[in-house]
C-alpha cells in the first residue's frame, strides 16, 4: 500500500479479510461482522480478562490476564472459593470493534467494557486501566484522547480512540515499508500500536503472516 494511498471501504475491508483469515488459523477469535441496515460491516472480537482488585488504582495489582470464554465463565465449586475468589478479582468482559472512518479514512477502534453482570466500565475506569506508560502518549498525542460516542452502525455507547492523529503515524510506518520493499497488512500495523493501550495485544504471527502473503 502506497503511503499516500487512499484507505477506502473497499480497501478496509481487503485487509480485515486478510487479518481474519490468519485469526481463524490460530483460533483468536477475530470476525467480521454486518449490520441488515446498511451494506457497511466491522471487524470484533469479545475476550475476558481477570482484573485483580487488590491493591489501589495504577498499582501492579491492577494487571490484567486474558481469559478464554470458557475459563472466564466457570465458577468456584464452594461458597469459601466464592468468597475469596470475588474479594480478590474481577472478570470483565471487553468487546472490541474495528470499523471504518470515512471522514478520517482510516480504521478506529471502539471498545467497551462491562463485568460479567452487566454492569458496564466509566470512562474513569478505562482510564484507571491504561498503563502509566501510555497515558503520557495519550495525553500529548499521536492518539489524543479516549471518549465515548455512539457505536456508528450499532447506534450503542462505545469508547473510541480518536483516529485524528492515524494517518500521522501510520503514513512514515507504510513510506519504511515500501522502502524496504515490505508487505504489510494496514489493519495489522496499526491495531498492534493502538491495541496495547487499551489491553489488546496482538501475537506477533499477524506480522509473520503479513510478510508472508508478499
Amino acid at each position: 500500500m502506497e503511503e499516500d494511498e487512499f484507505f477506502g471501504e473497499k480497501l478496509f475491508q481487503h485487509y480485515c479479510a486478510e487479518f481474519i483469515k490468519h485469526s481463524q488459523q490460530i483460533g483468536d477469535g477475530w470476525e467480521w461482522r454486518t449490520s441488515k441496515d446498511c451494506s457497511d460491516g466491522y471487524m470484533c472480537k469479545t475476550h475476558f480478562q481477570i482484573k485483580n482488585g487488590m491493591g489501589h488504582p495504577g498499582t501492579s495489582a491492577h494487571v490484567q490476564e486474558c481469559l478464554p470464554m470458557e475459563e472466564a465463565l466457570e465458577l468456584p465449586l464452594d461458597d469459601s472459593e466464592v468468597t475469596e475468589t470475588t474479594a480478590a478479582t474481577e472478570v470483565i468482559k471487553y468487546e472490541y470493534h474495528v470499523l471504518h472512518s470515512c471522514s478520517y479514512q482510516v480504521p478506529v477502534l471502539y471498545f467497551r467494557a462491562s463485568f460479567l453482570d452487566g454492569r458496564p466500565l466509566a470512562l474513569t475506569d478505562i482510564w484507571e486501566g491504561v498503563h502509566e506508560c501510555y497515558k503520557m502518549r495519550l495525553q500529548q498525542g499521536p492518539w489524543d484522547t479516549i471518549t465515548q460516542q455512539e457505536h456508528p452502525i450499532l447506534g450503542q455507547p462505545f469508547f473510541v480512540l480518536h483516529p485524528c492523529k492515524t494517518s500521522e503515524f501510520m503514513t512514515p510506518l507504510l513510506k519504511n515499508s515500501r522502502k524496504i520493499n515490505r508487505n504489510v497488512n494496514y489493519i495489522t500495523s496499526w491495531l498492534s500500536i493502538v491495541g496495547p493501550v487499551v489491553g489488546l495485544n496482538l501475537p506477533l504471527s499477524y506480522a509473520r503472516a503479513a510478510f508472508q502473503d508478499e
